[in-house]
């Protein structure tokens, strides 16, 4: 058993396994985050933007219903009526959009901030004036053709 024991400490240790976590909980936190920016700022500005309709709501009825008019998908399942339900389904695709939205702009502004540094280009090596090789900066003579150096 103890040594069931520390190869189970040894799993649960190792760098892949203890960062796999950290991902996953903060997954999900942003994951709430982003469903409360898509639920509390997004759906709200939509609804204003539709007249206050929403689509949530939206169904047809299946079936002969004998005259009778439903005024809600939970009134029609109340009654035991099938319905196609694509409100909800436009729901979704409204929601998948404005998920992958946030995220969108989420990425793009950790990129700006993590924007890295370009590296200064390298300064133009020193050339020999008589062979045009390449030589250190602090040469006195060539040592590809031996031609002595002017003075940087």
């Amino acid at each position: 058993m103890k040594k069931f024991a520390e190869e189970f400490k040894a799993f649960i240790m190792r760098g892949n396994v203890v960062d796999m976590a950290v991902g996953v909980i903060i997954g999900g936190a942003f994951g709430k985050i982003v469903a409360s920016l898509v639920n509390d700022i997004f759906m709200p500005l939509i609804t204003l933007l539709t007249g206050g309709r929403n689509v949530n709501n939206l169904f047809a009825v299946l079936g002969d219903t004998k005259g009778a008019v439903y005024s809600s998908i939970e009134a029609a399942k109340e009654a035991g009526v099938s319905t196609l339900n694509y409100g909800l389904f436009i729901q979704t695709i409204i929601d998948f959009l404005l998920i992958a939205l946030s995220i969108f702009i989420f990425v793009k502004a950790i990129n700006k901030f993590r924007k890295k540094q370009e590296a200064a280009p390298a300064p133009a090596a020193r050339l020999c004036d008589y062979c045009r090789e390449a030589v250190a900066d602090d040469a006195v003579r060539c040592p590809h053709c031996t031609s002595e150096l002017k003075k940087a």
